[in-house]
């Protein structure tokens, strides 16, 4: 068995998991930084993997000062945001294959994702992937967030699964930490962040990318 019990569900995040969009948050919030006159970096963005815009204000106006002009600042990203994603969304390597298998298994799946329904529709929508899940959780779907478990905690209840005969795949420590916290078998799948002890001791497995998972379903299925 690859798993400590059976996968009766699955749930997903979805930006660095599902979708590659790290890379492009991170270019745009960089480049923002710089019309705004602060120093961005990337390892300012690793920081913010996972959590939610509000949070991620609040951590502007510790890192810039209480005059930032956060909301200004967000409106110049989202806007570069959507011009990058509108050239050129992909979806993550194995994406396709995965859901494919858990059709033939006819096994639930859901997301559980800290971005709000808007973005989920246009990126996924795309690719007309939404219809291949059960259930989604957005950002305003939960009142506390990644890393609460409770983003997790509601897809299993939507996919009418128990938390712990889920597998919970993440690319994100906060989503690791939620995931692990609702009891989910949890697989980190690396995007951005590398995983530190923490994870490894959080995670049934760390996987190199949607294919090894792939193969870790088939080892146990």
């Amino acid at each position: 068995m690859s798993f400590p019990r059976r996968v009766e569900g699955v749930v997903f995040d979805m930006d660095g998991l599902l979708l590659d969009t790290e890379i492009v948050y991170r270019a745009a919030m960089i480049e923002a930084g710089q019309v705004f006159g602060v120093g961005f970096t990337g390892e300012i963005y690793a920081a913010m993997v996972g959590k939610t815009t509000p949070e991620c204000g609040v951590m502007l106006r510790e890192l810039f000062g209480e005059t930032f002009p956060v909301q200004s600042y967000f409106e110049r990203v989202w806007a570069d945001v959507e011009d990058l994603l509108e050239a050129e969304t992909r979806l993550k390597a194995g994406v396709i294959e995965i859901l494919d298998f858990l059709d033939d298994l006819g096994l639930p799946r859901g997301i559980a994702t800290s971005n709000g329904k808007p973005a989920l529709e246009r990126y996924l929508g795309r690719f007309e992937l939404l219809p291949r899940f059960n259930a989604v959780v957005a950002h305003h779907d939960v009142v506390r967030h990644k890393p609460h478990p409770d983003p997790y905690l509601e897809a299993a209840r939507r996919i009418g699964v128990d938390p712990a005969a889920c597998l919970a795949l993440e690319d994100s420590h906060p989503g690791v930490r939620a995931a692990h916290a609702a009891g989910m078998m949890t697989v980190m799948v690396p995007d951005i962040l590398d995983p530190n002890e923490e994870m490894h001791d959080k995670c049934v497995h760390i996987a190199d990318s949607l294919h090894h998972v792939l193969d870790l379903l088939k080892a146990s299925a």
